[in-house]
């Protein structure tokens, strides 16, 4: 079992994106984020399984997010 840092990120149209850094080239769009969500779930696991595949490696989860509290400007 491995956990993998998600970006998720809201689109000037309301929708969102949601994306693993770990993941080059693994990106969903959803109407929400709760769809977004799924997608990105779903995205992960068919990656790995088409890596696994193509006798490619796998690569570690390395990145991870944190929220930053500054002061307003």
């Amino acid at each position: 079992m491995r956990e993998y840092t998600v970006i998720y990120e809201r689109a000037k149209d309301g929708g969102w994106g949601a994306y693993a850094p770990d993941l080059p080239g693994l990106g969903v769009v959803g109407d929400t984020r709760e769809e977004a969500h799924r997608l990105i779930v779903e995205g992960i696991a068919l990656h790995i399984a088409g890596l696994i595949e193509d006798g490619l490696p796998v690569p570690e989860p390395i990145s991870y997010a944190e929220l930053v509290t500054v002061p307003a400007a």
